[in-house]
């Protein structure tokens, strides 16, 4: 496979001799977009095929050009390619070696088409490749949340504001409020699948071709919807990636938010959960020690992902129509971001999966820090018909005699309660306990058990359509 004679064929007769060292070293993008062969193959068998359909092309010539092909994708599906820089690019490495394979016949394969739109379609089926594959890693993901929740629709567990006790809920529901987000971080991956699912192919350089081309046959043969309408917008457009890279980067935002918690809470102040050896590692010199590694990685990988998105604004923000060679570095920026949430996905649906609640912490703590506090004042409104703002002055009175007793609410009698107010009544006391409160929480997406279950329900139906809308 020797490409030394071809180094320049790519740049025509224009040029008289081959780029130094430094230029070559700069312009070069095989050793990244290499990952790409296996679209850049693809597209070349559709296009290839179109031609001889229009009569473009020779049957004969689309016959060796298609067995060419097929020989190369054997040959760098097993390692025997040879990748050479100074062919700059995947396109051309497969070119010349075409070349080498089957002569001059090679050469037609070019034809009614450009770089420009050939990359923009090897990018375009890439992306689409890897968004379907996320897709399927956030339904499991869901699903483990799901199983979760479901197991712990009735488990107590403090909620919080400002990371301070606020209110008693459950975890069932804490993880549910999981479920919303990578819900819409989901239903966001969906549409950006469909928005972009048009063909570049066949806009050539920037302006189409007078060749009689069929991209209508193109595009179902590559499993796009339709063409893309726009010759120009379609060796520009960097729209899909730069979507898919803001999809990621919220994805990723609710995992470094998850693992926050999940490192919180495995501390042993917390003590709510335990996560399995096999997501923590431990201390060189500590021999107590039990870390959030995975959690901590998964927090930490989240600024790469933000690293990739504002990377390639940067680059496309101030580039003129059509295409410019700015637009090499779209590349790197989206395989870092698809390999780094694909790994912190995966990382945190086995934490959830393995990790230890300790349920008789989580309700101890749900019941510390007066957090039925709300739920006494409401009494005081909805039972007495006291203004809420009176309620809560109030409600503040009978938290400083609890602090004063170093007891929970519950715990103060009912003649302690009625001298700070003599129409409180027994009945206040059924509202006083965690479990009550948050029985009592009926109201829609509310923290009762039987709320977080109608949520449950509600997701796994929901799933259950989108995984039916995907394979139909």
């Amino acid at each position: 496979m020797n490409h030394k004679n071809q180094s320049n064929q790519m740049w025509g007769g224009r040029f008289s001799s081959g780029p130094v060292g430094v230029m070559e070293d700069i312009n070069a993008s095989i050793d990244f977009d290499c990952k790409l062969y296996a679209q850049d193959i693809h597209g070349s068998l559709v296009h290839a095929a179109m031609l001889a359909q229009q009569g473009i092309i020779s049957k004969s010539d689309h016959q060796a050009i298609e067995k060419g092909l097929k020989i190369i994708l054997q040959e760098i599906e097993e390692g025997i390619f040879t990748f050479s820089r100074k062919l700059e690019d995947i396109h051309m490495n497969i070119e010349a070696r075409l070349t080498e394979l089957i002569g001059p016949a090679a050469g037609r394969l070019h034809t009614a088409r450009s770089r420009n739109d050939q990359v923009a379609l090897d990018l375009r089926l890439w992306v689409k490749e890897q968004i379907q594959k996320i897709i399927k890693n956030l339904q499991d993901f869901l699903s483990n949340l799901l199983i979760q929740a479901e197991k712990h629709a009735e488990t107590l567990m403090p909620g919080f504001t400002h990371l301070q006790t606020a209110q008693p809920v459950t975890f069932g529901h804490h993880l549910m409020a999981y479920v919303e987000m990578f819900g819409r971080d989901l239903s966001r991956l969906c549409d950006t699948l469909h928005r972009m699912d048009e063909m570049p192919l066949g806009a050539a350089a920037l302006a189409g071709t007078s060749f009689p081309i069929d991209r209508f046959m193109t595009a179902r043969a590559l499993g796009f919807r339709e063409p893309t309408r726009n010759s120009i917008d379609s060796v520009s457009d960097r729209d899909f990636v730069l979507e898919f890279l803001a999809d990621a980067a919220i994805t990723s935002t609710h995992l470094s938010r998850l693992s926050e918690e999940i490192i919180i809470w495995s501390t042993p102040q917390f003590n709510f959960i335990r996560l399995s050896d096999a997501f923590s590692t431990g201390s060189s010199i500590m021999p107590q020690k039990k870390n959030p590694d995975a959690a901590e990685l998964i927090r930490a990988k989240t600024g790469r992902i933000y690293g990739d998105l504002v990377a390639l604004l940067t680059v496309m923000k101030g580039l003129p129509l059509a295409y410019s060679k700015d637009m090499q570095e779209d590349k790197e920026a989206v395989f870092d971001a698809v390999a780094t949430l694909e790994l912190s996905l995966t990382a945190m649906k086995g934490m959830i999966s393995d990790m230890t609640i300790q349920i008789a912490m989580m309700e101890k703590a749900a019941g510390s820090g007066y957090t039925t506090a709300t739920d006494l004042a409401d009494w005081l409104v909805r039972m007495i018909g006291l203004p809420f703002r009176e309620a809560h002055h109030i409600t503040g009175q009978i938290i400083a005699t609890a602090e004063c007793k170093k007891c929970n609410l519950e715990q103060i009698s009912l003649s302690e309660l009625q001298v700070i107010h003599p129409a409180i009544t027994k009945d206040i006391f059924k509202f006083l306990s965690p479990k009550k409160s948050v029985k009592s929480r009926k109201s829609y997406g509310g923290t009762a058990p039987q709320e977080v279950r109608r949520q449950i329900c509600y997701w796994k139906k929901r799933l259950a359509k989108i995984q039916e809308s995907r394979h139909a």
